[in-house]
């Protein structure tokens, strides 16, 4: 009997605190790439059709210094430049790792404009696939002025820098480019529905002393070879906070996968951020059910068990799916 009061009893708690918690922001993780090959104009446009809050957009620099739409400098996984281009393969040291590729860095904007979009997984059947051009930076935010110019609801936008360190080293500094684009489409400061972020935090304490513009310091998902999520600190966490208003850690570093324990119990990490004066935005929320101990989540179970936590906003390759599971549907 006390089992099962106490069972009713985590299980009212647990959704009085996700109805009584203001609901996350849904970011759309390379616009709704669940539906449309990632970084296109027509993934963003489906993002912001089905309810996004913010469009995430990661950004690399072609040969000619234009800002463009691509999570990877590697073209070759989400566009047919092999075919296209197979003479222009290359090996180059990125991140203090030897990768094989076709790097936008040696293409010119011209060039990757004759390139079509595919998606990564090779699963096919994506929409518009072979169909979409990789677009530019300006033409996403002309994409989204358009949108917020009639739309009831003003979506904002999450650029990433990309390899920050490999374009500086290129000749290809993406910050300066970032900012003079921003500016010319009027995101100047933290009211306005920008937030820029990165994995470097040298390029974002850079920014900080350009912009007033939000910035959000990405963590990665492994510390160590051990593969183990990062907690930082209180004190890593105040430093962080000296230039960044919003922590972008991946789901594992909340509530870590325990796979042989009948539960998972999340760390303290979102509270003592926001003690910190740090918001916590999620990545990544896809359409796959996640191990918990001996407990699997759908992506609906998973997103409501961290809007419960406290998390602020919640990267998504799925914003409709993401919002009706907010929704309670």
């Amino acid at each position: 009997m006390r089992s099962l009061l106490s069972t009713t009893l985590s299980l009212t708690l647990f959704a009085v605190s996700f109805s009584s918690a203001a609901a996350p922001l849904v970011i759309a993780h390379r616009g709704a790439s669940g539906y449309r090959p990632e970084h296109t104009l027509a993934a963003y446009a489906l993002g912001m059709e089905q309810g996004a809050d913010y469009i995430e957009v990661d950004l690399v620099a072609t040969r000619d210094g234009v800002l463009i739409c691509r999570h990877d400098c590697d073209l070759g996984p989400t566009t047919d430049v092999a075919e296209k281009f197979p003479e222009r393969k290359a090996t180059i040291t990125l991140d203090d790792e030897e990768v094989t590729g076709f790097f936008a860095h040696t293409f010119t904007l011209q060039e990757i404009k004759t390139l079509r979009a595919r998606d990564r997984h090779g699963k096919g059947g994506q929409p518009l696939a072979d169909q979409s051009t990789v677009p530019t930076f300006e033409e996403f935010l002309q994409l989204v002025a358009a949108h917020n110019k009639d739309a009831k609801k003003q979506v904002g936008i999450c650029p990433e820098i990309k390899h920050s360190v490999y374009h500086r080293e290129q000749g290809l500094p993406l910050e300066g480019a970032l900012l003079d684009l921003l500016k010319q489409f009027g995101y100047r400061d933290a009211s306005d529905l920008c937030v820029v972020q990165s994995f470097d935090d040298q390029s974002l304490r850079s920014l900080a002393k350009k912009t007033g513009l939000r910035l959000l310091q990405l963590l990665p998902r492994y510390q160590s070879a051990r593969r183990l999520p990062p907690i930082p600190s209180n004190e890593e966490l105040q430093q962080i906070a000296t230039y960044a208003t919003i922590i972008g850690p991946h789901k594992s570093s909340i509530l870590p996968r325990k796979l042989l324990t009948r539960s998972s119990e999340p760390t303290d990490l979102i509270a003592r951020a926001h003690k910190c004066g740090c918001k916590v935005w999620v990545y990544t929320f896809r359409e796959e059910r996640v191990l918990l101990g001996l407990t699997a989540m759908s992506m609906a179970e998973e997103i409501r068990r961290f809007a419960a936590l406290g998390a602020d906003g919640l990267f998504t390759d799925y914003p409709d799916k993401a919002r009706a599971a907010l929704s309670g549907k």
